[in-house]
């Protein structure tokens, strides 16, 4: 079968979006008390009243990730390809400010509440960011990947800066950004999944001359050494070494390393896509993310076709999205 770059960028950003949808009730929520509520996520279900960041949320139901993701395509489109810090600044003030008035608990996430803090009280979107070294970068960066060809590698690294500097302007914040982007880009170029992997590697030392140094594991060679120590493992040791060893915080060097992880585990084991999204939202901790990046990933490499119909068709219909006009316009601003 064919996939067309229109069908893998789709992928990529329902993918995303799926992801995040099956990790919507489980976000926050220990292993543990994923399998006492739900058992294993295999498909779309409600949020409980008890659920600590998204209560009473219907199945199918889209958070943070997608919705920044839509922003950040929105920005590119508006920008003709390029994203002005202030203006992504002053986009997710208001975005959390909407949240808030309709009594969400689904608000900025750690290092982008401190960058916009730094923000309103007078610093430089630049200089706001020099503290982000969590996942909130890499979450909304699939537009850049579908926007930006990873084979112009300089033009490529400059719009995931654009996109990372405002929250995210560490090294470690730009690196997993680009890793995941990477990832996206070199898939809707029509690369194998793991071909695509090494390229968001790669990408990811590379892309470490940008932002502030911050201590911490790298995400190149934690990604690295993930895929080796994960190499071998049946789906039950593979939950429990990323769990257990790898991580599933907030932190970057956790969860887009986790993400990858995966994404190995379905090339190199020939499962599922679907599969292993729900399995990603079956671990605990920063689910809905963590699945959200590995939904992008497989899409642009599977294309869209890898998942379900009905689901894609539940998440336009729950969240009154339609991803399609705007992928069009991130494959022209590709081609430009």
């Amino acid at each position: 079968m064919t996939v067309s770059d229109q069908d893998r960028a789709l992928g990529a950003f329902y993918g995303l979006a799926l992801g995040d949808a099956l990790g919507m009730p489980t976000q926050s929520l220990s292993g543990e008390q994923i399998r006492q509520r739900f058992g294993r996520i295999s498909g779309f279900v409600d949020a409980g009243p008890d659920q600590p960041i998204a209560p009473n949320m219907p199945a199918g139901s889209i958070t943070d990730d997608t919705e920044q993701a839509i922003l950040v395509a929105e920005l590119l489109v508006a920008g003709h390809g390029h994203i002005k810090p202030s203006e992504l600044a002053h986009s997710l003030i208001e975005w959390e400010a909407s949240m808030q008035a309709k009594g969400s608990q689904d608000l900025l996430g750690p290092s982008t509440k401190r960058a916009i803090t730094m923000i309103l009280a007078g610093h430089s979107p630049e200089e706001a960011g020099r503290f982000g070294t969590t996942n909130g970068a890499a979450m909304r960066i699939t537009p850049v990947g579908i926007a930006a060809d990873v084979r112009n590698e300089q033009r490529f690294l400059e719009q995931v800066v654009q996109a990372c500097q405002v929250t995210h302007n560490t090294h470690l914040g730009i690196s997993s950004a680009a890793a995941v982007a990477a990832v996206v880009s070199a898939g809707i170029n029509g690369a194998s999944l793991a071909e695509a992997l090494e390229t968001g590697a790669r990408l990811a030392v590379v892309a470490e001359r940008h932002g502030h140094w911050i201590a911490g594991g790298r995400i190149g060679p934690r990604i690295q050494w993930a895929k080796a120590l994960c190499s071998d493992c049946s789906d039950a040791q593979l939950v429990e070494r990323i769990c257990d060893v790898i991580g599933t915080s907030v932190a970057s060097q956790e969860s887009v390393v986790a993400a990858f992880t995966l994404a190995h585990h379905v090339a190199t084991a020939a499962s599922s896509s679907y599969d292993a999204v729900c399995m990603a939202a079956s671990l605990g901790g920063d689910t809905d993310t963590i699945a959200a990046i590995l939904g992008a990933m497989l899409g642009a490499c599977g294309g869209l076709h890898v998942w379900p119909e009905a689901q894609v068709e539940q998440l336009d219909r729950v969240n009154r999205i339609d991803l399609r006009p705007l992928v069009e316009q991130l494959l022209l601003l590709r081609a430009g």
